[in-house]
């Protein structure tokens, strides 16, 4: 009966990261979250420790992060919008003062002529009041150039463990000891204008995968329900 509780409680949480992947199929940069399990507790049975049988008490679902493969570029010929290619973020400041990564580089100019996210995360540059977003030129290295004028360079950068990213919601991230500490990006990070990176929720993937714990859910339950009656009956024989 633990052993198939157990289990459900690892479906259900293989369930809401499968249901939370579908539910940022269309979020910008997104990456998918990578679930796996991992055996609980086995414990000798039987006479003999040595050559009795191991007894397992189920399993747990472990989140190992996300998935670091490079997602579409998706071409919308917006001069605002930039897509990073490789293994990169862009560091942007949140409004309690925080610096948070992300790979959502669908920005805009807010009223304070700031470079921003969507969510009015800031870049750290701020153009010149007029400047039209069709005069800004954004370079493969993150340079942003403006009639001639040089308005400084997306914070582009790197940590060494990607999974380890704590995120932070408005599809941003905060390092962490497991992520490590965020670096400059190198050249295998780059830039490209005009375009975004799409989610790397893949939607066939991710019904297969909420089937099939929903399956075993069901597994689990039908388990339990039957150890319960198996035990009615148990009762019913001792009085």
């Amino acid at each position: 009966m633990y052993t198939a509780a157990a289990g459900m409680a690892a479906q259900q949480q293989r369930l809401d990261a499968t249901a939370n992947d579908l539910a940022n199929v269309n979020t910008t940069g997104y990456k998918k979250l990578r679930v796996a399990f991992r055996d609980l507790v086995y414990s000798p049975t039987g006479p003999g420790a040595a050559t009795g049988v191991q007894e397992g008490a189920g399993a747990a679902a472990t989140l190992l992060g996300r998935t670091s493969s490079q997602g579409a570029l998706q071409r919308t010929d917006r001069p605002l919008d930039v897509a990073l290619g490789g293994p990169g973020y862009l560091r942007v400041t949140n409004a309690e003062g925080q610096q948070v990564l992300t790979r959502d580089g669908a920005l805009q100019i807010d009223n304070q002529n700031r470079l921003t996210t969507m969510s009015g995360h800031r870049t750290g540059i701020t153009v010149p009041a007029g400047t039209s977003p069709d005069a800004l030129k954004i370079g493969r290295d993150g340079a942003v150039v403006a009639g001639g004028q040089n308005l400084g360079r997306l914070d582009l950068v790197t940590v060494n463990a990607p999974g380890g990213l704590l995120a932070q919601g408005d599809n941003t991230f905060s390092t962490t000891d497991a992520s490590g500490a965020a670096v400059a990006a190198g050249n295998a990070t780059s830039v490209e204008q005009g375009a975004l990176e799409a989610s790397t929720v893949d939607i066939g993937e991710a019904f297969t995968e909420m089937i099939e714990s929903q399956r075993a859910f069901e597994l689990g339950s039908r388990a339990i329900k039957m150890q319960d009656e198996l035990l009615g009956i148990a009762n019913g024989v001792k009085r």
